[in-house]
C-alpha cells in the first residue's frame, strides 16, 4: 500500500522535507555542531554560528558565503 500526500506529515513530504537520516550525519561547517531544522523557513538553523543554511528543492546548501546571518 502506498501513501498518499494526504497521509504523510507535512514535514516530510518531498520538496517540503529534508531527510532525517541525513540531517543526522550534517552538521555546521563553521562550529562542526548540530544543525535544527526549521521547516517554515526550510533551513538548517546553527545556533552556534548564529547562521541559517537554506535548503533548496530539498537539498542543504552547507556553504558559509549561502548562510543568512541570524538576527539575535
Amino acid at each position: 500500500m502506498s501513501e498518499t500526500d494526504d497521509d504523510v506529515p507535512a514535514e516530510t513530504r518531498v520538496g517540503n522535507r529534508i531527510d532525517r537520516k541525513l540531517l543526522e550525519f550534517l552538521v555546521c561547517p563553521l562550529t562542526r555542531g548540530p544543525l535544527v531544522y526549521d521547516f517554515e523557513n526550510q533551513e538548517l538553523i546553527s545556533k552556534g554560528a548564529n547562521r541559517a543554511f537554506p535548503i533548496r528543492n530539498g537539498i542543504p546548501v552547507m556553504l558559509v558565503e549561502e548562510a543568512r546571518i541570524l538576527d539575535d
